[in-house]
């Protein structure tokens, strides 16, 4: 697994890059069949603006962006959403598991 961090209009020291790669690893206890996370911050202007972009197994896409006056609180902020995003997606997939779509109430057809 894979996490890249990039900056546009600025430069990260190497300290701000291992705290958002931190960040980021932590999506890790959410979804485990991660492959690759790619963190993009933009640094220009007041509003700082973070995505994060996250590939997994079987061709699951997610996206998550999000913005603030804080570097940290933007990235945060757009963790928070993908966090939100792994679990939706982990919610559906299990109940489409246990409620088949046809036959009977336990799913056996008559």
């Amino acid at each position: 697994m894979q996490v890249k961090v990039s900056a546009r209009h600025g430069h990260l020291d190497e300290s701000t890059q291992a705290e958002i790669r931190e960040k980021a690893e932590k999506l890790l206890h959410y979804f485990e069949r991660v492959s690759l996370i790619e963190v993009t911050v933009e640094l220009r202007g007041l509003q700082k603006h973070a995505e994060i972009l996250l590939n997994a197994e079987h061709k699951h896409d997610f996206v998550a962006h999000a913005e603030a006056e804080d570097l940290q609180a933007a990235v945060a902020a757009a963790v928070e959403k993908m966090k939100h995003q792994i679990k939706h997606y982990k919610e559906k997939i299990q109940d489409h598991r246990r409620n088949p779509s046809h036959g009977g109430p336990d799913g056996i057809r008559e």
